[in-house]
């Protein structure tokens, strides 16, 4: 079935193209075409990595795609293997509930078809992603999911918080990407191909010089901060909320985000080999999951708050890749996908049922939304890092490998400095308290107390509850694929090169472990303690009142770009552009227009109809030959 694998992204790739070209002139808007599409998918992506667990693979198939130059192909191609193959699960699941989830939600809307085209197209490109053999096709995929982010947050764009949202997503991943562009030409420009596994072999081959490496290595991760919204282009994500919230759920779970440490994954023997880009990564990371746990803290939209949290957990995630963590970020990438993905669907049931995104206007849900409670609830723990729920078992293997990494007895700057470690480790627990916290404050204001909206808020139908009590299974179970409880099969073997050696038993480091549930549970107290009793009247963090205003204003980051990036564009370029737009480009071209207009004008005198002067004109012609050849004889 490996060599199948193919059929995953081609059947979302024409469902997309179905969809988009005859969606309206089927039943249900062609909804249930990406159903079906996607639904097959993960099927077969199950098979695939059922496979891969017993054993089978890595599988690799590529063609000469175009030729680039003497010897040079772009090769057309993908790769199986475990990391793929987890991937593809994971994608394939939380498009497929979101795909179901959707057909309620959006039902009514003006754009439902298209809606579900762009769901399809973004499934594909994720999934080409995920199994491209090279960083062409790779590059490709990742660019389509720009555009379709783009097309996905302003679904809506007659809103102009929507469509300046939807642009703000798109030119942020963008900057990232130009770095992106540019370490994919350093790395084809040493190696001489695109190939991720001929690149992989150079760099471990010694045939490419170190700071050529950690510069292509830095470059590449410019991409990966832009995608994953890592510190300091974060901005884009919590305002991308203002999409449809099945979209929320698509890109912070399984696609787009998830995108940026599948590629520092995919890459990882190239960040290996340079000690300054694990550095990078984990200083970036560490940065990022605190800064962004403090934001969460302040947001009354529940939507933002989930937003911030997935910009913390991506950054636990890039952590344990900095530290050397490469089981633990990929297990947190595949635990995440399903509490967050309910989280934002179990947001989405609110949201439709109060009308509102803000939970100031929730509040006493418990009792009239009892599945959506429950099913949110388990997610929110699962967040926090509550055992047996999936968060806990790979938090705890990242909080385990930054301490060793940091406070180990292992040769000190193999991979990253300890004293890089040390602040990732400090930093992942002081976040699990603020992680906490904030979960804590979201479920207080949301379910309990009185209810401060208008009208009555009710269950959503089926097809909404019916992902969300799925998704909550998976937030169970999912943490035990690299438990103890796995053996030596778990997903630790799954995702090990061939060349490794087969990873043992997954052990629970129990001095870090309790410590974290600890101070979980202190978090949970407090947020008990501050938002129990209902909204409060004044927050208690305004106690604080330049920490406050700081994080209400999210560090003044966004004006800080408005101010260097936006206004300057938009002030100075963009009048020039249009000056040089109005006054060259046009001008020239109004000119041309100009100039043909009048030369036909005096033309139209010579074209009189008459024959007598059109005969004065051929004789006055042959006398002026006749002259000039006169001339030249005689000369």
């Amino acid at each position: 079935m490996l060599e199948l694998a193919w059929i995953v992204p081609a059947l979302t790739l024409a469902a997309w193209a179905v969809v988009l070209l005859v969606g309206k002139r089927l039943p249900d808007g062609g909804s249930w075409v990406g159903i079906v599409a996607v639904g097959v998918g993960f099927v077969v992506s199950v098979v695939i990595l059922a496979q891969i667990a017993g054993g089978a693979g890595p599988y690799s198939a590529s063609i000469d795609w175009a030729p680039f130059g003497p010897g040079l192909q772009i090769p057309l191609g993908m790769t199986v293997n475990g990391l793929s193959a987890v991937l593809l699960v994971v994608v394939t699941t939380v498009s497929l509930l979101v795909q179901i989830y959707s057909t309620a939600y959006m039902r009514g809307d003006e754009r439902y078809t298209f809606y579900f085209s762009n769901l399809s197209l973004f499934t594909a490109a994720m999934l080409g992603v995920v199994l491209s053999d090279n960083l062409i096709i790779l590059l490709i995929g990742w660019e389509v999911m720009g555009l379709c982010s783009y097309l996905l947050i302003g679904h809506w764009w007659e809103d102009r918080v929507n469509s300046s949202a939807a642009i703000k997503a798109f030119l942020m991943t963008r900057v990232g990407d130009v770095g992106f562009l540019f370490g994919i030409i350093v790395l084809f420009w040493q190696v001489r191909s695109f190939e991720i596994s001929r690149i992989v072999e150079a760099v471990a081959g010694g045939r490419i010089s170190g700071g050529t490496v950690t510069l292509a290595a830095v470059l590449v991760f410019c991409g990966a901060i832009g995608k994953s919204a890592q510190f300091p282009l974060h901005t884009w994500l919590p305002d991308a909320m203002a999409g449809p919230t099945p979209v929320s759920a698509l890109i912070h779970a399984a696609t787009m985000v998830a995108a940026g440490v599948f590629l520092v994954a995919r890459l990882y023997p190239v960040f290996e080999a340079s000690a300054a880009a694990m550095n990078e990564i984990a200083v970036i990371a560490a940065v990022t999951m605190l800064i962004s746990a403090l934001l969460a803290l302040v947001q009354d939209d529940i939507k933002r708050v989930l937003a911030y949290s997935t910009v913390s957990q991506l950054a636990y995630m890039m952590a344990a890749l900095g530290v050397g963590g490469y089981t633990a970020g990929i297990f947190h990438l595949f635990t995440h996908a399903f509490f967050k993905a309910l989280l934002f669907l179990g947001a989405g049931s609110i949201i439709h049922a109060v009308h509102s995104n803000n939970m100031s206007e929730m509040g006493g849900l418990r009792r009239s939304m009892p599945t959506t409670f429950w099913t949110f609830l388990v997610g929110s723990l699962a967040l926090v890092g509550i055992p047996p729920l999936a968060g806990f078992w790979s938090k705890d293997e990242i909080l385990h490998d930054a301490y060793v990494a940091g406070f180990g007895p292992g040769e000190p700057g193999l991979l990253t400095s300890q004293g890089v470690a040390q602040v990732v480790f400090v930093t992942g627990m002081l976040t699990v308290f603020l992680t906490a916290l904030y979960v804590g404050r979201m479920l207080w204001l949301t379910f309990a107390g009185a209810y401060r909206g208008q009208g009555h808020p009710h269950e959503p139908p089926p097809a909404m509850t019916f992902p969300l009590v799925l998704l909550a299974g998976g937030a169970v179970v999912a943490g035990f694929a690299n438990s103890p409880l796995a053996g030596e099969g778990g997903l630790a073997a799954w995702i090990a090169p061939a060349d490794a050696p087969r990873p043992g038993i997954a052990e629970i480091d129990v001095p870090v472990a309790v410590a974290s549930i600890l101070i979980a549970l202190a978090g949970l107290a407090l947020a008990t303690r501050w938002y129990r009793g209902g909204l409060p009247e004044r927050e208690p963090l305004a106690r604080a009142p330049l920490l406050y205003r700081t994080l209400q204003h999210a560090y003044w980051l966004d004006d800080l770009y408005d101010a260097v990036v936006v206004r300057p564009v938009r002030g100075t370029l963009a009048r020039l552009a249009y000056q040089f737009d109005q006054r060259v480009i046009d001008g020239a071209v109004n000119g041309a227009g100009t100039g043909t207009r009048r030369l036909s004008r005096t033309l139209r005198y010579l074209q009189t109809g008459q024959a007598q002067w059109y005969a004065a004109a051929l004789f006055l012609g042959v006398i002026g030959v006749a002259l000039v050849f006169t001339r030249l004889a005689g000369g």
